[in-house]
């Protein structure tokens, strides 16, 4: 899933930097290992709130399918009440009346951990969003910058109260449950870093180099599968959360997801060039941008290996609820139509990005 960049862009230049807080491979050393695998409490939170207000029908849902009812039952279990049960309707209400505010998921990400990100939300609300009100020089630039992701009072009492409820659900419920899930899938961290650092990272460091993607953080989140976020900053690091696997087993769905990502760069301009002005204004060229990324994936991996490029596949075809028998490349095609010109595009630019031609 794409960010405004440059919106996102300009607020992480001017947040102070700060270790972010992981849960690291034992023994691991990661100040000098390309693409890091790490986990983020804090994106965690932050995506879980819109996870439980948000409706979701895209073809490739933003959040993990049964994710929401799955945290519900784990809150009951734990005979957990929060703020953000009080709030949720209030919430899904403004969320629906303005679906721009879908782009404020990806403020965690410029932030490196919980409490930087509540007090800029805070000192933003509590100035009404007028950077002259300003109490520090980080706060002065990253106000114009909430001030569009949040422009009305409406906007910005849906950030103060999603925040103080995601507070409250951080403190009676998400913390505890969230180490419990890091030390319960420690396991599946390790086989993750694993296909990664030792598998698909280094036969695809060319494509990331020559796709200015060089370096940056591959993050396992709980609350996404399929649909990811990215983030890129102007130094050339890129934020690529991925959906957390349920098992060992399935540590290469992680590597599907990181494909689908990265070859945002190559299917945005694809796009852009292929649909008319009409199909932008109705929002068709927005499902075709949809499209264009699953299918772009499968047209990096296939640079790969066959191999590849059908468990991507098969996955993709999982997560959009598609039930197929036979090849899965063919039903791959079917659920997920782009016209032939912009699927060529993305070939051609993929094998440019490989040093292909």
């Amino acid at each position: 899933m794409r960010p405004t960049r440059c919106l996102l862009t300009a607020l992480a230049l001017c947040v102070a930097a700060a270790a972010p807080v992981d849960a690291q491979l034992p023994g691991s050393a990661m100040q000098d290992v390309r693409w890091p695998l790490r986990t983020r409490e804090h994106v965690d939170l932050w995506l879980h709130g819109f996870a439980m207000i948000s409706s979701d029908t895209s073809p490739v849902p933003l959040f993990r399918h049964g994710y929401r009812d799955a945290l519900l039952a784990e809150r009951a279990k734990a005979s957990a009440v929060t703020d953000l049960d009080v709030n949720r309707d209030a919430l899904a209400r403004r969320l629906r009346e303005n679906p721009a505010l879908v782009n404020a998921q990806f403020l965690a990400f410029s932030f490196p951990a919980w409490d930087e990100l509540v007090t800029t939300i805070d000192a933003f609300v509590k100035a009404d969003g007028d950077p002259k009100k300003a109490k520090s020089k980080e706060s002065a630039a990253a106000f114009p910058v909430l001030a569009r992701l949040f422009p009305s009072k409406a906007d910005r009492d849906f950030a103060r109260t999603l925040m103080n409820a995601l507070q409250n659900e951080k403190d009676v419920f998400f913390h505890a449950w969230w180490v419990g899930e890091m030390r319960r899938r420690e396991r599946t961290l390790a086989a993750v870093d694993s296909a990664w650092q030792r598998g698909l990272r280094p036969r695809l460091q060319s494509f990331l180099n020559h796709s200015e993607q060089p370096n940056g953080d591959l993050i396992l989140s709980l609350a996404i599968e399929g649909e990811g976020r990215t983030v890129s900053d102007a130094r050339g690091r890129s934020q690529v959360a991925v959906g957390f696997p349920d098992s060992p087993e399935q540590a290469m769905d992680a590597m599907y997801e990181f494909a689908h990502e990265i070859v945002g760069p190559l299917t945005g301009p694809a796009v852009e060039d292929n649909t008319t002005p009409a199909e932008k204004r109705s929002g068709v060229a927005t499902v075709i941008g949809s499209f264009a990324l699953v299918r772009g994936g499968a047209l990096l991996l296939a640079r790969l290996s066959p191999e590849l490029a059908a468990g991507y596949a098969r996955f993709y075809l999982r997560v959009g609820g598609v039930a197929f028998d036979g090849d899965p490349m063919a039903a791959f095609a079917r659920a997920f139509p782009i016209p032939r010109p912009m699927l060529e595009s993305i070939g051609r630019q993929i094998a440019i990005s490989f040093g292909g031609i």
